[in-house]
């Protein structure tokens, strides 16, 4: 299948290296609003997308959530299957309704909000939820960057660089896998920290204001913000490490049970790109079985992401 990219940041550069990993993939182009980057592959003006619309079966929309994806994405899906990392939570009803009137309109497939959180997490907590009688659950991220937030950060006027993590309070894991849920929110269980190298001349005091008060990303959490310089940036915060836990205990009577799913990633870019890479198989597949519309990934049969086929998958893992 081939497959497009739109957008060419981390998340793109890390996309652009797993498609030509995979066995049943090649790369058609990447869409840019740049017209030179750093890479062998075919790059094609974002705004002329549409023209190339016969040579891919599938794009992976590389682009933030603050903005980007929410006011591009449907713009995309008029003329092939996408693949998004939507990862406001609250608001990917809208987006998924938008989405969805737009692909079954023209015809084509959207799988929104792949990733590991949402994503992954999505599909642990309904699954866990639903096997677990009286079930109690909690949502940790973190230790790690969120790419997300990061990018939200870095969109505000003075900010030259940015990033943010999300770190989980020890001592409510611990109370999760207890049981012991009562007062525990992800509010109060997490702590989100940023680190911002300011431009020159800045107002660092509207830069943290605009932190603390940016609803549906920091709003309600702990929040530490942290103004250095370039060289401490570049030295201390290159890295996009991150994971968490979702945690799921119930039971009957005196019998407790516990579900944990645990991601440790050296590199969010690769991990939530590698997830959109297996959804963009899912969803070239969808498409070419005539679906349309848009799906999240509680939505998406697990046998449309493998490159197996289905048999050998059922031979080998059920």
């Amino acid at each position: 299948m081939r497959v497009g990219i739109v957008g060419y940041g981390n998340l793109g550069k890390s996309v652009e290296q797993l498609v030509k990993l995979q066995p049943d993939m090649e790369l058609s182009a990447i869409f840019s609003r740049r017209s030179k980057l750093d890479t062998d592959t075919r790059v094609l003006p974002v705004a002329e997308f549409g023209q190339y619309k016969d040579e891919i079966d599938v794009a992976i929309l590389c682009l933030g959530s603050a903005t980007d994806i929410p006011e591009q994405a449907p713009e995309f899906a008029k003329y092939v299957p996408t693949v998004d990392t939507y990862d406001n939570h609250r608001d990917i009803p809208r987006h998924r309704k938008a989405m969805d009137e737009v692909a079954r309109e023209h015809n084509t497939v959207s799988i929104v909000s792949t990733g590991w959180d949402p994503g992954m997490f999505s599909l642990n907590r309904a699954m866990a939820e639903a096997i677990l009688p009286n079930a109690q659950q909690h949502t940790f991220w973190g230790p790690g960057l969120s790419q997300g937030h990061s990018d939200a950060v870095r969109r505000i006027e003075g900010v030259a660089k940015g990033v943010q993590y999300t770190i989980p309070a020890p001592d409510a894991l611990d109370r999760a896998r207890r049981g012991e849920t009562e007062g525990l929110d992800g509010k109060s269980a997490h702590k989100r920290v940023v680190y911002i190298v300011p431009e020159d001349g800045a107002d660092t005091a509207a830069i943290e204001h605009t932190i603390r008060t940016m609803p549906d990303y920091f709003v309600g959490y702990e929040v530490e913000v942290n103004f250095i310089d370039d060289a401490t940036f570049v030295r201390e915060h290159s890295g996009m490490p991150h994971g968490g836990h979702v945690i799921t205990t119930g039971g009957v009577g005196e019998n407790h049970q516990l579900v944990e799913y645990t991601l440790e990633l050296s590199s969010n870019p690769d991990f939530t790109g590698a997830v959109a890479v297996a959804y963009a198989r899912a969803a070239a597949r969808l498409a070419e079985d005539g679906k349309s519309g848009a799906f999240t990934v509680l939505e998406v049969p697990p046998y449309l992401l493998s490159p197996v086929a289905l048999d050998d998958l059922i031979a080998r893992d059920v």
